[in-house]
């Protein structure tokens, strides 16, 4: 039966997309000149996989593509050129190219094939030129090992091939590589049987044979070499030229391979050739030694999965004592039953934190796109840039870490730009000509904190405010403190820059950057020394799954406030209450005044008590404000597991999510954020039925 090839294609999507992050941070370590070897040989591998797995899933224009990146490669790699800087120029664009193929056959949208056909003809005017070339010797020949390791063709070739006795435990199969050999020409071969144990000792997945192989046809080097590539590091290989052809080469291989062989060594037969390219068998395979096509991109360490099933085991166990006790149950076992019925709850709450771990990734997944990214910008700029990466390995929720990918993106490449002066401004200044870019990740408490700063010129706080007052966002005369100038960086399309380009002052696009932190839960600060740099530090919840909430009771119903946005509880005082124009009504603590929001109201339910009075006042900070919710009784505060309001049931405002209690009834989440606006935009009724 046909193997359905598609159950794979996504499986090779994504494993071409890591190769590609292989090349493109090699390809930024390098340096102009001769090559060094194992930098090469990465690149290389990744090349030549991508050009063999698109082949197989019949993605020719990738293949093609990344067949001449492949072969500049392999020149570089025989030490036939050097490496020049428009080599590494044109081997980056090639990986945005690649990059853009691979996800234009994913999605299904429409390539830029000038860019492609750019940075092809740029690879092969490369490949046509002479320079770099290695000179030929005194005689016109080149040296001796660019016989033995290019791709040059040759009439014969002798291949001695023994295979480490693991080698069959990764899915390599013996027979496949001969079919392979068959293939490309005739082969001959010598079995030796040296390692073959007695049959009561043979162990039927270890290799224990050893193969001499003459191959006769035009083949180059590269071919052969694809066919063992699988097999690298699992098995001792020596592939030589035989020069010469017919009976010349037979009577090389004749002396090389010794007298006849003895008992002990056989004729071996050329098994069958296969009509299946080499390239899809090796493509098939190691998916299935992957296991089943992955679903998800989430890849997960055996540690956590080694301690997941730990935990199931301990459950088990756990359950099994209480099915015991269950069974012939007596009073003078209650002491017993609580032992089991604690040692339940520890299993699970251990069980929910391993799980959850499980969509725990290291925050290195965001940050490896901005080497090239800040390499690039430092081109198209005209500036030096070091940047600094630190707490790579500090993990975040798989969801958080896609959706504050955008947010970095801005924040970085404003730092290079709006942040980082030009060299020559800089030396003027007694700095070194090359800034600095540092991002930075930790953990605080139930948070992670990422740091964005650089070293340049920081904030100019007098240019800010007078343009927030230039756009009416503030008025003359007002002194503001550094925290509220330079909030005004978030504004939809505020700008202190003076020319307009795609990597413009700080304000460009910083609005969305506060605007999808906000939606994660998160929030952002702002530090500026002038002439010194700035800070931007972003604070996330490590997990959009589980939260940590204060469970409230309105009238009969339970909601949850998260436990980050709470300020602090209090029993209202009617002398502190104040009632503006409308309905508004403010609650003066300390200095400030407070909007106060109806829970009751807010939702449509009824309350014990409509008097102030007789409630609790939780202030709560969201979208840059404080306010009051207004409720009847606190409860309990309780880690919780976020269930979505949306996918279960629509989406309503004012809300987050929601969860199930322990006695089975549900709580909803107040969003508060959403909460805030509504009240300020009067829409008081509007979730009311999903409350109810």
């Amino acid at each position: 039966m046909p193997i359905d090839m598609e159950q794979f294609k996504a499986t090779f999507i994504e494993e071409s997309l890591e190769g590609l992050e292989v090349m493109e941070s090699v390809l930024l370590e390098m340096q102009p000149g001769a090559a060094d070897a194992e930098e090469v040989d990465n690149i290389f591998r990744a090349a030549h996989s991508i050009k063999g797995g698109s082949a197989t899933f019949g993605f020719s224009d990738i293949s093609d593509f990344t067949h001449v990146v492949e072969t500049l490669l392999d020149q570089i790699r025989a030490g036939e050129r050097e490496v020049t800087q428009e080599a590494i120029d044109l081997f980056l664009a090639s990986v945005d190219c690649i990059r853009d193929m691979l996800a234009a056959a994913q999605e299904g949208f429409e390539v830029n094939l000038g860019q492609v056909a750019e940075v092809k003809a740029g690879l092969d005017r490369i490949l046509a030129s002479s320079a770099g070339a290695p000179p030929a010797d005194a005689g016109g020949n080149a040296p001796e090992r660019l016989t033995e390791n290019s791709d040059s063709c040759a009439a014969a070739w002798r291949i001695t091939f023994k295979p480490f006795p693991d080698m069959l435990r990764s899915g390599n199969d013996v027979v496949r590589l001969f079919r392979e050999l068959a293939e490309m020409g005739e082969i001959e071969s010598l079995v030796d049987l040296e390692g073959l144990p007695a049959l009561v000792d043979m162990e039927p997945e270890e290799a224990c044979l050893a193969w001499e192989v003459t191959l006769r046809g035009e083949v180059g080097r590269e071919q052969i070499d694809e066919v063992f590539e699988w097999v690298e590091g699992d098995c001792e290989l020596d592939i030589r030229p035989l020069h010469g052809s017919g009976e010349a080469a037979a009577e090389e291989t004749e002396q090389a391979a010794g007298p006849e062989p003895a008992s002990g060594a056989v004729q071996a037969v050329p098994p069958v050739a296969d009509r299946r390219s080499g390239e899809e068998r090796r493509q098939t395979e190691r998916r299935k030694s992957r296991g089943a096509a992955e679903s998800s991109s989430i890849r997960v360490g055996i540690d956590k999965v080694d301690a997941l099933i730990n935990l199931v085991g301990e459950l088990v166990i756990t359950q099994s004592m209480l099915g015991q006790l269950g069974e012939d149950f007596t009073m003078d076992k209650v002491e017993r039953l609580k032992d089991g019925l604690a040692e339940l709850e520890r299993n699970t709450r251990e069980l929910q934190e391993n799980v959850m771990s499980i969509r725990m990734l290291p925050i290195s997944f965001a940050f490896n796109r901005f080497p090239r990214m800040v390499h690039d910008l430092c081109g198209k700029l005209g500036k030096q840039v070091e940047l600094k990466m630190s707490g790579e390995q500090t993990e975040l929720d798989k969801t958080v870490m896609e959706k504050i990918g955008d947010p970095l993106v801005h924040l970085v490449r404003n730092a290079v730009d709006h942040g980082i002066e030009s060299p020559e401004t800089r030396q003027a200044a007694g700095k070194p000509a090359t800034g600095t870019v540092h991002l930075n990740a930790y953990h605080q408490g139930g948070n992670i904190l990422i740091e964005i700063s650089d070293d340049g010129a920081g904030l100019d706080r007098e240019r800010i405010l007078a343009k927030a007052i230039e756009r009416g966002l503030a008025r003359e005369g007002d002194n503001p403190d550094d925290a509220e100038v330079y909030d005004f960086l978030f504004q939809p399309g505020f700008s202190t820059a003076e020319v307009v380009s795609d990597v413009s002052g700080r304000g460009v696009g910083m609005d969305v950057v506060k605007r999808n932190i906000t939606a994660l839960g998160g929030t952002i600060d702002v530090q500026s020394n002038p002439g010194s740099g700035s800070t931007f530090t972003i604070r996330l919840p490590l997990t959009l799954a589980i939260l940590d909430g204060q469970l409230v009771r309105v009238g009969d119903q339970t909601f949850i406030i998260p436990l980050v946005s709470i300020i602090e509880s209090l029993q209202v005082e009617q002398k502190q209450v104040n009632a503006i124009a409308g309905s508004a009504e403010l609650y003066k603590l300390r200095d400030d005044y407070l909007p106060i929001i109806r829970l009751y109201d807010a939702f449509g339910l009824d309350p014990d008590s409509e008097n102030l009075e007789d409630g609790l006042l939780v202030v709560v900070e969201g979208n840059g404000l404080q306010v009051g919710l207004l409720v009847d009784d606190l409860l309990a505060q309780q880690q919780v597991v976020i269930k979505s309001l949306e996918t279960n049931f629509k989406k309503v405002e004012g809300l987050s999510g929601a969860t199930i209690l322990g006695d089975g009834t549900v709580a909803l989440i107040v969003d508060i954020g959403g909460i805030i606006q509504l009240s300020q935009h009067g829409v008081h009724k509007h979730a009311g039925s999903a409350a109810a």
